[in-house]
């Protein structure tokens, strides 16, 4: 890797992350004390393993994973298939348990159909860039998400199918879609959501829905989670209670607080400072992402790095928004943070891809 790369590397994405990580890490230590930091000392481990991957990223320039992505996609759409055939953990078939550890398939599936995106589109843009406006063309690119998501619904896991939604619009504003389609998606959408919660969601879905919008009508059932989330971050005041103190984390009435409600975690025992401090590193992270973007040397690079920031701004807002009772509970991770080693492998494959792709720009970028 030569030199100008390494300049032109965009390192406070990176130092963003690690800080998130830490502030992950030093919860889940508080939060696992009960069970002998089994999941805390997997996450370091995690954490080591991803940092060398991402590495390795860095040295591949990200076109060559563009020219493999339907390779990457193919194989996603297989190990999507087949994780429908295991055992359902806490009512969903999303991961394949290999020894101590799982894997979960719709997380590196975000790469994979982001990569593939970017491929898809770049090829039809070779044409012309209003190309991708075309009906057939249009089609074309929103099959490459919906197999995957109909797969991921299937499961169900339903924040992750939402995330690859979110990330593709983001992909189709950058890429020229015409202002028209936005316009129809939105009325859509405003069209079908009671649609879909009247004829298609199933039952724990709205029950999901109608807890968010009333938790109290079913304090000691559905609505438990969400109240008990909501108390410990009040709890934490401004500085929060202490390591090792929080009532609702150490007690045992947050479920599950090493993932969906870590955040409550930190609320509650590091306080609003810390908490809030979070939020602002989330906008950073995901402002820089969005510069890279803006900044790539080709339309490749501009819509990889929008997919990312379009995974990590989904995730952020609504494991955040669903913890403190603003959004519907979805499962879905925080970023860095919430324990989980294929989210913490594939978050930091998305960190080298972005270095990768903010390295290869020229320096008349930074030049006005």
């Amino acid at each position: 890797m030569r030199k100008r790369e390494l300049k032109n590397m965009e390192w406070g994405i990176l130092i963003a992350a690690i800080i998130l990580c830490i502030i992950g890490m030093v919860a889940l230590f508080s939060a696992t004390q009960e069970a002998e930091y089994d999941e805390f000392i997997k996450q370091v481990i995690w954490f080591v393993v991803s940092i060398i991957i991402m590495i390795a990223i860095m040295l591949i320039d990200y076109e060559l994973l563009v020219k493999i992505s339907p390779g990457l996609y193919g194989l996603s759409i297989i190990l999507l298939i087949a994780v429908l055939f295991t055992k359902p953990i806490n009512g969903a078939s999303s991961w394949f348990s290999i020894g101590f550890f799982s894997l979960q398939p719709a997380e590196f599936a975000k790469i994979a159909v982001i990569l593939a995106l970017a491929y898809t589109i770049s090829k039809i843009q070779q044409k012309g860039k209003t190309e991708i406006n075309k009906p057939t063309r249009l089609l074309i690119i929103l099959s490459v998400v919906a197999l995957p998501v109909l797969l991921i619904v299937k499961q169900p896991d339903y924040g992750t199918a939402i995330a690859f939604m979110v990330a593709t619009a983001l992909i189709l504003l950058v890429s020229g879609i015409d202002k028209k389609y936005i316009i129809g998606t939105i009325l859509i959408v405003i069209i079908a959501i009671p649609l879909l919660y009247l004829f298609v969601l199933p039952e724990h879905a709205k029950t999901r829905i109608d807890i968010f919008l009333n938790p109290e009508s079913d304090s000691r059932g559905a609505g438990y989670n969400i109240i008990q989330s909501k108390l410990a971050i009040g709890a934490g005041g401004l500085t929060g209670m202490g390591l090792f103190k929080g009532n609702q984390t150490q007690l045992g009435f947050l479920y599950p607080k090493t993932t969906d409600f870590i955040f409550s975690v930190i609320g509650e025992e590091m306080g609003f400072l810390v908490a809030s401090s979070i939020i602002i590193i989330y906008v950073f992270l995901v402002t820089k992402c969005i510069y890279v973007a803006k900044t790539a040397k080709d339309t490749t690079g501009t819509i990889v790095a929008s997919g990312i920031a379009g995974i990590f701004l989904f995730h952020m807002v609504e494991n955040i928004g669903m913890v403190m009772g603003l959004l519907p509970i979805t499962g879905v991770p925080l970023p860095f943070i919430s324990y989980g080693g294929s989210s913490m492998m594939i978050n930091f494959i998305s960190i080298g891809i972005l270095l990768n792709i903010s390295g290869k720009r020229q320096k008349t970028i930074f030049v006005k």
